[in-house]
């Protein structure tokens, strides 16, 4: 479950990026997924 919330992220993050939408919530996104990835890992 948490891998399929991190990828989707990721691909938001990917669109976003690319079509310049969003802004900072786009970073925000991907911070969000690389800390919830990490913690998967860890634990």
């Amino acid at each position: 479950m948490l891998w399929t919330i991190v990828i989707i992220l990721f691909v938001f993050w990917i669109l976003g990026f690319s079509f310049k939408i969003g802004g900072k919530l786009i970073h925000t996104l991907i911070v969000i997924a690389l800390i919830l990835l990490i913690l998967q890992l860890l634990f």
